[in-house]
């Protein structure tokens, strides 16, 4: 039997285009981890007294550093208890999420200069290097939140034998 265009074509139109599935699983992606961001948020908030929660932003540096057996992200997070910080892996995307408290300061207060930013921030970093999102480590020292992501074995190009079973 030959190929029929105009058979194919109908069967074309009747199915979802591949442009149309990657805006649709963007969009779900997206979705996603909006949801997280503010569950991880609603959770953060828990800890805090109700002076503490505001609705200021922050946006922390972060680098991310790629090595043989790992990919590092390392978070500057200033003043910022570890409590105060929730990491998750969705898929390929890593996210940051916390809250950057103000310190208590006496009232009044006049500021002669204020560089220094406060409130909530969240950051996603997609990793496309294949990593061991369970194996994953996150510690907070001095002012910097270093995750470490372990690289997974490559196991391309190796043999692996798959036993057959006999069927009843």
């Amino acid at each position: 039997m030959g190929w029929d265009a105009a058979r194919a074509g109908k069967r074309l139109r009747g199915a979802v285009s591949w442009e149309n599935a990657v805006t649709e699983l963007i969009q779900d992606d997206t979705a996603d981890l909006a949801d997280d961001i503010r569950g991880l948020f609603t959770d953060i908030d828990k800890g805090l007294d109700d002076t503490a929660r505001f609705r200021g932003e922050c946006r922390p540096s972060l680098d991310i550093v790629e090595t043989a057996t790992a990919v590092e992200v390392i978070v500057d997070v200033p003043g910022v208890p570890a409590g105060a910080v929730r990491v998750l892996m969705r898929r390929n995307i890593l996210l940051v999420v916390g809250a950057k408290v103000p310190a208590a300061a006496p009232r009044p207060t006049r500021f002669h200069v204020a560089e220094r930013t406060y409130g909530r921030f969240a950051r996603s970093v997609r990793v496309d290097a294949a990593v061991d999102a369970t194996g994953a480590k996150a510690t907070m020292r001095r002012g910097q939140l270093r995750i470490v992501l372990p690289r997974l074995t490559d196991r391309r190009g190796v043999a692996i034998p798959i036993p057959v079973e006999a069927a009843g």
